[in-house]
């Protein structure tokens, strides 16, 4: 007796009318919260790289190379304003002596190191 094209495909069906739909699922994928690196990152490859993002949602790989991207761009953050703050001195003898200028230097320099890292990380 013939098979049906349905037996030969292999899988199950849902019929909906007069269309048979594939019941497919996506592979199960530990949910692990995402930041706002992650996030932003997300957004980007959603937009500009739609090919690699469908493979890497297929494969149930996303949420975990998302989570490593965003660990990567928190501690490249993190390093890059420690390192000018050094570097300008800015201090906590500055934030004691002039609060102002504290604060506008700390701003200036976490908007510099937000722009590197998405640069060298997140719009890559």
């Amino acid at each position: 007796m013939a098979k049906t094209i349905f037996e030969q495909m292999g899988g199950t069906y849902e019929q909906q009318g007069d269309y048979f739909i594939p019941c497919l699922a996506l592979p199960d994928e530990e949910q692990i919260e995402i930041g706002v690196w992650g996030q932003r990152h997300l957004r980007y490859i959603k937009q500009h790289h739609k090919v690699q993002y469908t493979n890497l949602l297929t494969s149930g790989k996303l949420n975990g190379y998302l989570a490593d991207i965003d660990k990567q761009a928190e501690d490249m953050f993190f390093r890059l304003v420690k390192q000018m703050a050094e570097r300008e001195g800015v201090t906590e003898q500055l934030k004691a002596d002039n609060q102002m200028e504290w604060i506008a230097c700390t701003n200036n320099i976490r908007s510099r190191a937000t722009e590197i890292v998405n640069a060298e990380v997140i719009f890559v």
